[in-house]
């Protein structure tokens, strides 16, 4: 079995940073459980809000169709890198999971964009805050 950081598959592709980079998707990391890494609240207390996207058989398509994928997951998050404080696209159980800074309709907004570029991938949950 190709080790995780060496596989031309991403096993989970993760993105944590304020600002979002299209090129860091596709970047392979072997990490810890995602509850450990999810941040879950900014520098000033304010809660974040999340989402889980399942994209069904992700990790048994085609490389070509995985970097297509891969490709319009970055298309639809580069238009709210500002708002993007986590991504990880988890091959093994085939789950986006997006944690956003928190306004108001913004977590429905990023989701159905996703889904609209990517109409495989469905929303299975979502946690907004709505201070």
């Amino acid at each position: 079995m190709p080790d995780k950081k060496t596989s031309n598959l991403p096993a989970t592709a993760e993105t944590t940073s304020p600002g979002f980079s299209a090129n860091r998707l596709a970047t392979i990391h072997s990490s810890s459980p995602l509850w450990q890494r999810a941040p879950t609240r900014d520098k000033s207390g304010i809660p974040y809000s999340d989402f889980m996207m399942l994209i069904p058989g992700l990790k048994k398509f085609s490389k070509s169709r995985l970097r297509d994928i891969i490709k319009r997951l970055e298309a639809a998050l580069m238009q709210y890198e500002k708002d993007i404080v986590m991504v990880d696209l988890n091959m093994k159980i085939n789950v986006l999971w997006v944690t956003l800074q928190s306004r108001q309709g913004l977590t429905a907004e990023v989701a159905a964009f996703i889904h609209h570029l990517v109409p495989e991938a469905k929303l299975v949950s979502q946690h907004a805050v709505t201070e």
